[in-house]
Formats: C-alpha cells, structure tokens, sequence
C-alpha cells in the first residue's frame, strides 16, 4: 500500500435476506424485512465516521421495498454497494439446492457466470450503480471465480476469510492465506476478512491440519481463531486481535456482519433487544480503538488506489 495510505479501516455489510440459520437453506426464504432497519443503522456508522460497503444480494435487490431501501442509501452517499451471491436465491435455478451448491465456486463455470451476471444486472438496475466490489456467500469461491470477476469488470473480491477452513462443508480452505491485500492479477485486488490466532500457541502454524484440536485448544485458550465481526466474537476478544496485529504492523483492517444482525431475531447473534445492545457496545469499543490508535475508516476505492495497480 502507498504509504501516505497510513493505517486504516474498511466496514462491509452482508445485506441479505433472512433465513434460519439452523435449518437447511430453501429457495422460498427471501424475506428481506430487517433492510427497512438499516438506514438507522447506517447513520449510526455515518456518526462515526463510517460509509459502509453493503454487498447486496439477490432477494434484497429484487424485492422492490428493500431495493428502494438500498437505493436511496447509496444515492445519499450514506453507503458504497457491492455484489453479493447466494446461489441458492440466485437465478437462473439450473442446480440442486445443497450444500455443496451453496457454495458458488463448486457449480459448472456458465451457471456461476449466467448467476453472476444476473445480479450484477440487477444490482445496477435498482441502485444506478455498476458494482465493483465482490463477497461470494458463504466465502464461496473456487477456481474460475477471479475470471468471472474481472470479465464482469470487478476490480475488488472479499470472499476470502483468512485463516479459516471450510473444506468439511466442501468449501474452500483459507487456513494458510494471510490477512493483507494482494492482487490476484492484474484486474483484481483480494481483501481479506482480518482474523487472526491467539493465545500463545498461536504461531504453531501446522496445528491448523488437525481439526479436532480446535476446539479443545479454544476451549483452554491455548489458541483461539477470532475474525473482526460483533458476530460470535467478543469485544474483549476483537480488541486483542487489533492491538496485537497493529503491533505486528498492519495497515488495513477489514471487519464484517450481516445486516439482518441490525433488527433481533434475524440471525443467531442478536435474538433481542440485549444482543443489539451488546452488538452495538462492540462496534463503539472497537471504534474507539481505532480512534486512539489513528486507524482511520476507507473505502474501496480508497483502497484501490492505494494499491498501486
């Protein structure tokens, strides 16, 4: 990164419909009722410095209330939109539902492009924006999706949650890739989700082969993996990370949720009125870190050009 670029921040927002997340995923859920809440909560960021990048999905574009939702944030200049894809609300509906499928990158190429190029098409028709910015859901990417990307004129993918593996689900594995940006070619910059180990076994990195230590190590805090997200990851905890990986030098931080967290009952993470409040203690701890600690909030774009290409 440019060095003028300093030490900074980036807020993206999974917008999406709501769904049980215990249950298997079903076409037929694409109520998106928690995005008439997100305005609230976007001036709530917006208060704090804060433009969020809401990476919108399928339902929430084309269903008309939450579309004119979304489209009078960005024109607003209150948030940035990107793309983001579950393929299972995601026409065309040429494949099974299940797990396997729900993950993008495991489809045949023309699906994963025809479903792409869907919701691009309708992201720009219910905001006036081309997007730019790309989250497969379910960090779902696979081996063609950097092609699709650049084809579909994406300059920027943030799929990938560092650290993390998901091949048991048949996902991809990103155990072994770091937290700070590259490009993937010359069209196309990763920026990872931050997530870092803790504890003090947490340079050992060949423990991430054995699965079944991880939750022992958590449990005994031997070692624990944490990424930036209010979501399942206490303040105590998030505050840590940040203040050892700005230790450890790094100079952009990437923290995440999903929208439908802003409304309780939507999501695990905020089932009332005590997760929201909790939701929001996290979100005003870490901001004032970063505050004390000069870590100032961007943008994609910002990001785009400090990277160089």
């Amino acid at each position: 990164m440019a060095p003028e670029f300093g030490r900074r921040f980036v807020l993206i927002g999974d917008a999406e419909e709501e769904f049980d997340w215990r249950a298997p995923l079903r076409r037929e859920h694409v109520s998106t009722r928690a995005v008439a809440t997100l305005p609230a909560a976007t001036r709530r960021f917006n208060d704090a410095g804060v433009v969020p990048t809401y990476v919108v999905d399928y339902p929430v574009v084309s269903t008309p209330e939450s579309a004119a939702v979304v489209r009078a944030m960005v024109a607003a200049g209150e948030c940035d939109v990107g793309t983001q894809l579950h393929p299972w609300v995601n026409p065309p509906f040429d494949e099974e539902v299940t797990p396997a499928n729900s993950f993008t990158g495991n489809l045949p190429v023309p699906l994963q492009r025809a479903k792409l190029h869907a919701l691009t098409d309708a992201i720009e028709a219910a905001t006036g924006v081309r997007p730019t910015v790309y989250r497969a859901g379910r960090y779902g990417i696979g081996p063609a999706t950097a092609g699709l990307l650049a084809e579909a004129g994406y300059r920027m993918d943030v799929s990938v949650r560092a650290l993390f593996d998901y091949s048991a689900e048949t996902g991809p594995d990103f155990s072994r890739h770091p937290i700070w940006p590259w490009w993937i070619d010359e069209r196309l910059l990763e920026v990872p989700l931050t997530a870092a180990d803790t504890g003090p076994l947490r340079h050992w990195r060949g423990l991430h082969r054995h699965g079944w230590l991880r939750g022992p190590l958590a449990r005994t805090g031997l070692r624990n993996r944490a990424a930036l997200t209010p979501e399942g990851v206490p303040l105590v905890e998030a505050l840590a990370v940040i203040r050892r990986l700005l230790a450890d030098g790094t100079r952009l931080f990437s923290l995440s949720f999903h929208t439908p967290s802003v409304e309780p009952g939507h999501t695990p993470y905020v089932r009332d009125a005590a997760d929201l409040k909790a939701f929001w203690a996290w979100w005003d701890g870490v901001f004032a870190l970063f505050a004390r600690e000069g870590v100032t909030a961007c943008r994609p774009d910002d990001i785009l050009a400090a990277a160089g290409r």
